[in-house]
């Protein structure tokens, strides 16, 4: 059975680390620096209204002429988004992903940001899975039931 955003959200936390659309960029990636992060989601009220992500700083600023110090997150940050609920299993949410080329899913819950996943979390929960159910296979074919 796969896992499920929940399951990973449990293992992982649900801190999500947030911006305002109205903050620099090196703001931006100050925050993101500090916490070792790769993407911020962009809130506005307690609304989700974007992501801002390394990506979106290295194709719309770096690339735009743009300067960190001056441009908003407003300006460049990622306005189309996807998201997930926790009950989204981890397959699906990486069909997600592939399919529209995001690499971070805000998990919402009643409206409400209840956590982020990356696609790096999504890989290590699909290894998990597969290594375990290779290790009962293994011990199936060996007789260590």
């Amino acid at each position: 059975m796969t896992k499920s955003i929940a399951q990973i959200l449990k293992l992982k936390g649900r801190e999500v680390y947030s911006i305002t659309p109205d903050a620099t960029i090196y703001d931006a990636l100050k925050v993101m620096a500090d916490a070792g992060i790769g993407a911020l989601v962009v809130l506005e009220q307690d609304q989700v209204i974007g992501v801002f992500t390394e990506r979106d700083h290295v194709r719309k600023v770096d690339l735009n002429g743009r300067c960190s110090h001056r441009a908003f997150v407003r300006q460049v940050m990622s306005e189309d988004i996807c998201y997930v609920t926790p009950e989204v299993t981890v397959d699906e949410a990486m069909a997600i992903m592939t399919e529209n080329r995001c690499r971070h899913l805000p998990v919402m819950e009643k409206n409400k940001l209840v956590g982020l996943v990356s696609i790096g979390d999504l890989v290590k929960a699909s290894l998990e899975e597969k290594d375990f159910v290779i290790k009962q296979l293994k011990k199936y074919i060996k007789g260590d039931q």
